[in-house]
């Protein structure tokens, strides 16, 4: 019997020492853990707001995990860095500060065109016939031809075509500016461009164009018909062209 009384404390002491032990061993672990390094995103140069962000805008820093913002990027390999992809910042992020999900939106017109123009360009809207919407997408390359009545040296107008821009970088169709969207999203986007456009031969393509380029449209759109014609992909190429008219055609 006095055994057993020696023994009822004897237990619970080492019941007590174990789950101390499981207790501070847990306590070593979270402490431990949250020392632990992390790869996070931080943003390279001041991002002001609506920057469009690409990869040379962002740099990575290992951070105690303790320190990682809670919806940071992390970056376990290297290419996780394209999680940014088409991504447009909210609000300003300082350089240096860490790059949040919550302080980022996905690119789309809610977001505006102008973080796709590139720097020293002009964004404009040409109108385009609904067959050709289908064809071009962001980032195609068109030329843009203007049909005139021109007025020759004896005073006699004939209708002449001259292409006034060459190597024009294409920003966008409709609401489509290359945001990466879902199949399910473009399907939306794209029946909603149709309802827009139901009633109209026409919609909108948006373009970068530099600032002489965009006084030359302007103008080409009051003084006649415009024609946007696509180029081939990777088609760059400029080339001197002659204003046509049936006049030479026949000649």
């Amino acid at each position: 019997m006095e055994k057993k009384g020696v023994m009822i404390p004897l237990v619970l002491a080492v019941g007590a020492a174990v789950v101390y032990l499981m207790v501070l061993t847990s306590k070593e672990k979270q402490l431990s853990k949250s020392y632990e390094s992390a790869t996070v995103l931080v943003s390279r140069v001041d991002l002001p707001e609506r920057t469009l962000l690409k990869e040379d805008l962002v740099a990575t820093k290992a951070v105690p995990r303790k320190f990682m913002s809670q919806d940071a990027f992390e970056i376990k390999v290297p290419s996780d860095i394209k999680q940014i992809a088409n991504l447009v910042t909210r609000i300003r992020i300082p350089k240096g500060n860490q790059i949040t999900q919550s302080a980022l939106t996905s690119l789309s017109p809610t977001s505006g065109l102008s973080v796709k123009i590139p720097p020293g360009y002009r964004g404009a809207v040409i109108p385009v016939k609904s067959d050709l919407m289908k064809l071009i997408k962001p980032g195609d390359r068109i030329d843009v031809l203007v049909t005139f009545d021109a007025l020759m040296a004896d005073n006699r107008k004939e209708k002449v075509t001259a292409t006034i821009l060459q190597n024009v970088l294409v920003l966008g169709i409709g609401g489509n500016l290359g945001q990466g969207m879902t199949a399910m999203q473009f399907g939306e986007t794209q029946k909603k461009d149709r309802q827009a456009s139901a009633f109209a031969e026409s919609g909108i393509m948006s373009v970068a164009l530099n600032p002489n380029e965009a006084q030359y449209l302007a103008l080409a759109m009051k003084q006649g018909e415009i024609t946007t014609i696509l180029r081939g992909l990777g088609d760059i190429e400029m080339h001197p062209m002659q204003m046509a008219s049936f006049r030479k055609l026949f000649r």
